[in-house]
């Protein structure tokens, strides 16, 4: 095994950097840019470690526990490190520099709502997902309920969850790809796919996890050395920044203060709700609590994130902020030189315009490659979720009822890897002309209403049977769906009908009460027997939940 992850390694090393030379002229509609140097290089070192952490990790994966969670050998640091890794995707960097950037104060609204969901995570979640679960938070969900339908219920919202994030993140690489270093978006795909396929395949958890902890380590550094170049043009006074911006924004002095996000209350406070709670629901953030040893350790992880998150969310406010006038004011950043027109490569390039501002071509270079590099981490991470659902939960639990060997499941889960890396690999190049910002609305929508209500229910309703479950559980997951599907987004837009059935774009404000008023009802009117014994085993679940007695432990090496 450990000769065969070093010929893949080396492969895709060879082929990655092969490519990063060889790719063709991308015609279409967004713009490609000249090869850089600077960006292959790093991503090329990039890739080289984390090809040899791979090689490493392959050693040490040799059980289940091992190839899930790490062996529960990760401290809280070290998670919380990871955890901030996969949830600051490219999105959050380029994304949310370019929503402050355009809108100003709105933007740092946009990510309050994404980091509200952490303290629900810190003080509700944390310590009870590690009691009671071992590698998928469906064991939470069928910890006294029937395992079969539950875990299945449980595994089908994962997917749906992973697979539209993944095509998201596979159509992002692409784009980004193409526009920062000059290659083919058919190429960049690919890269990303099979590269994700080796981390997950050969490392298991522990690959996945030291990769995000260096990507994490690197997106951190990077943004804080650009925003600091870019704050010393405004001698590092936070009012004077805002005076200038102020004065040559479009907005004028409503940039500091709430606009377009809440044009629309109620599809502000169904974003908000989508984002908040979404975060609690997504499988790829919940699974890295079993990584831990113990509960002490996974609560340490959720603060040691949340700090990571919220110092990354101020830098990206304060680099959007000085965009504003480094970028926004340099005609060189403008196609045909005018300053207010469309910005060379998109407006989601302001924070690699800034990073080339301030610190030329090597920053720049250091911040795509970067970009890049958090498009392969969060992959990875999702489709190590998506594989385990359908081994752990499926496969193991479900189809073999537990008597599933290491080995096996260890083998569905790898053969899972490829299948869902192949997978995405053909929708990303599918989905290259579409907009795709509705997926991942629809990933957060479903996480809040598919699978956040039946987890928090399972935990602290006493009531919650598999009966209820099944109709909150299915009932989110379909509505969530089919508002996206029948709103504007996809219903007028992709599907190019007249007009919108469902008038709002984000689906948690309404899916969200369906999901728990279901679980509510069905569960009040199970009056069988099995419905009573799954109330009375809530007593046994609360003392393990409490206490942790029972727990999955760490495995030695």
């Amino acid at each position: 095994m450990r000769r065969l992850t070093d010929v893949v390694a080396a492969v895709g090393l060879f082929a990655l950097c092969a490519l990063a030379y060889a790719g063709p002229p991308v015609e279409g509609a967004m713009e490609q840019q000249a090869t850089n140097w600077h960006a292959i290089i790093m991503f090329c070192i990039f890739v080289a470690l984390s090809m040899g952490i791979t090689y490493w990790a392959s050693s040490r994966t040799k059980s289940t526990a091992d190839f899930y969670t790490a062996g529960g050998g990760i401290t809280g640091f070290q998670n919380g490190m990871a955890i901030a890794g996969d949830y600051m995707s490219a999105a959050t960097l380029l994304g949310l520099t370019a929503l402050v950037y355009g809108k100003g104060f709105d933007g740092y609204l946009y990510m309050l709502a994404f980091f509200a969901g952490w303290p629900i995570i810190l003080f509700m979640m944390a310590e009870r997902l590690r009691n009671l679960g071992r590698f998928t938070f469906a064991d939470i969900t069928s910890f006294r309920l029937d395992q079969g339908k539950v875990r299945t219920m449980a595994a089908i919202s994962s997917l749906v969850v992973v697979c539209f994030y993944l095509i998201a993140q596979m159509v992002g690489a692409g784009q980004l790809i193409k526009l920062l270093f000059g290659l083919d978006y058919s190429i960049a795909v690919i890269g990303v796919g099979v590269l994700m396929m080796v981390y997950v395949t050969f490392g298991g958890m522990v690959a996945t996890t030291w990769v995000q902890i260096i990507k994490a380590g690197l997106l951190l550094s990077g943004g804080t050395l650009a925003m600091l170049l870019a704050f010393s043009h405004f001698d590092f006074s936070f009012h004077t920044l805002l005076e200038k911006a102020t004065a040559v924004h479009a907005l004028g002095p409503k940039l500091m203060t709430p606009g377009g996000l809440l044009s629309d209350p109620i599809n502000a406070i169904s974003l908000g709700l989508g984002l908040m709670f979404g975060t609690a629901g997504l499988p790829h953030i919940l699974m890295r609590f079993f990584t831990v040893s113990n509960a002490k350790e996974a609560r340490k992880s959720v603060l040691y994130a949340s700090g990571f998150v919220a110092y990354f969310f101020n830098v990206i406010f304060i680099m959007g902020l000085c965009a504003i006038l480094v970028v926004g004011q340099n005609p060189d950043f403008f196609e045909e030189g005018k300053i207010g027109g469309k910005l060379i490569g998109g407006g989601n390039m302001v924070a690699m315009h800034l990073a080339k501002a301030v610190g030329g071509d090597l920053l720049l270079g250091f911040m795509a490659a970067v970009a890049f590099a958090t498009i392969l981490a969060v992959v990875s991470g999702l489709a190590l979720a998506g594989a385990s659902a359908i081994s752990h939960d499926l496969y193991s639990r479900v189809i073999m009822k537990g008597k599933a060997t290491e080995a096996a499941e260890i083998r569905v889960s790898r053969i899972a890897t490829i299948t869902l890396g192949v997978v995405a690999i053909i929708l990303g190049i599918l989905f290259e002309k579409q907009n795709v910002a509705f997926m991942v609305g629809l990933a957060f929508g479903v996480a809040a209403a598919g699978n956040f209500p039946v987890l928090i229910l399972s935990m602290y309703w006493k009531g919650l049977t598999t009966r209820g479950a099944l109709m909150g559980g299915y009932g989110g997951l379909i509505s969530a769906v089919a508002f996206v599907v029948f709103s504007k987004s996809v219903w007028v837009d992709v599907l190019a009908n007249k007009a919108a059935l469902f008038p709002y774009s984000q689906p948690a404000l309404f899916a969200m009460p369906i999901a728990f008023l279901l679980a509510y009802i069905f569960s009040k009117s199970d009056a069988s027997v099995r419905g009573r014994s799954e109330i009375a085993a809530f007593d046994d679940q609360y003392v393990r939940a409490q206490t942790g007695f029972g727990a999955a432990t760490a495995t030695s090496h």
